[in-house]
């Protein structure tokens, strides 16, 4: 197994209306995991940036990039895959919530907005996502241990 060094993520927790926003961006809706909307960090943009141009290109929404909320990382022992991922709370700013959109990189397969009921019945990671999606902002940013991929 190569050692590779761990890639950096940066992810959205956006509630709007009481529910959040999640993607699936599995071809075909492949193993029907749900996971909030962003992507990889490129070299040269602050985090901030990345992750509004990762919720454009995924999602076709604006948003305004807030605090740092959960620090989540996950690894496959087989191929030496790890990941640290950034969760910031944001607010939409523009864009049609409940609008079709196609995300033109064919990443993300279906975007939906979720209550918190609701997302007792998804499989979507990480677990702690919806506690920390719904909770009171403030405080220091939570950490998810690592964990394995699915």
């Amino acid at each position: 197994m190569k050692v590779r060094s761990p890639r950096l993520s940066v992810r959205a927790i956006i509630v709007h209306e009481n529910r959040l926003l999640l993607v699936n961006a599995y071809p075909g809706h492949h193993k029907g995991l749900w996971c909030a909307p962003g992507g990889g960090v490129e070299p040269g943009q602050s985090l901030p940036d990345n992750l509004a141009r990762e919720v454009h290109e995924e999602c076709g929404l604006e948003i305004a990039v807030g605090d740092l909320a959960l620090v989540n990382e996950f690894h496959d022992p087989a191929s030496g895959f790890h990941q640290v991922e950034l969760f910031f709370r944001c607010r939409l700013t523009g864009g049609e919530p409940g609008g079709d959109w196609t995300d033109p990189a064919a990443v993300v397969t279906e975007r939906r907005f979720f209550t918190a009921e609701e997302l007792r019945t998804l499989r979507l990671k990480p677990d702690s996502l919806p506690e920390v999606a719904f909770s009171s902002p403030g405080g220091p940013a939570r950490y998810d241990p690592l964990e394995r991929i699915v």
